[in-house]
């Protein structure tokens, strides 16, 4: 599969399952902690300025967004957890939108988990990851903002993600900027290999 990014259109924003498209194509979700650069590498990997909005305000993103790329395949933009100044009953409420999602929509077909490749991934990184090492056949991890680190504090950053979040053989870990064009060819190699058709054989 090959996707054309110049054909994008946000389809829709849920806050209830009863709101998602009634499409089959494959989805590939994205999701992360409050503030990891979804939106931006949203916008990057989709090569548009303010699709995804881009807010100041951690937290912002309330819905899920889905976002219909060439008709072929659904990029799906998940609320952003741990943002602690939501309230208790906020925090609640997003919990329950993202596993509602993840596990009731039998389109899914990958959950791709973005960390900053700046930090330690937190406890929450780590539940997230522990669910996708439950639920999917092997992880996909974007390291974000990867281009405010030098080469060699990229590499122990790298070292330490894989290790707390317990990465095993077979999982990708990639790290992503930006302001790097090779981060978005990066994200549709792998993206695109999840979804291949069944009769076609993924490009060695």
């Amino acid at each position: 599969m090959k996707v054309n990014t110049n054909r994008v259109k946000l389809l829709i924003s849920a806050v209830h399952k009863t709101q998602y498209p009634n499409t089959s194509m494959p989805e590939i979700a994205l999701v992360g902690r409050s503030n990891v650069g979804k939106s931006s590498m949203i916008n990057k990997v989709l090569n548009r300025k303010s699709l995804a909005r881009v807010s100041g305000t951690p937290g912002k993103t309330v819905t899920i967004n889905f976002y219909d790329v060439d008709n072929q395949l659904m990029l799906v933009d998940l609320p952003g957890y741990g943002y602690a100044a939501r309230s208790k009953g906020e925090v609640e409420s997003w919990g329950k939108m993202i596993n509602d999602y993840l596990e009731g929509r039998p389109q899914l077909c990958q959950v791709v988990q973005l960390v900053d490749s700046r930090h330690k991934p937190s406890k929450e990184d780590v539940a997230m990851q522990e669910w996708i090492q439950e639920y999917c056949a092997y992880s996909v991890v974007f390291a974000t903002k990867s281009d405010k680190l030098s080469k060699k504090q990229l590499a122990e950053s790298l070292d330490l993600i894989a290790d707390t979040l317990s990465l095993r053989d077979g999982d990708v870990l990639i790290p992503f900027s930006v302001k790097d064009n090779e981060s978005v060819t990066n994200f549709w190699d792998y993206v695109e290999g999840c979804v291949l058709d069944d009769e076609e054989e993924p490009e060695v």
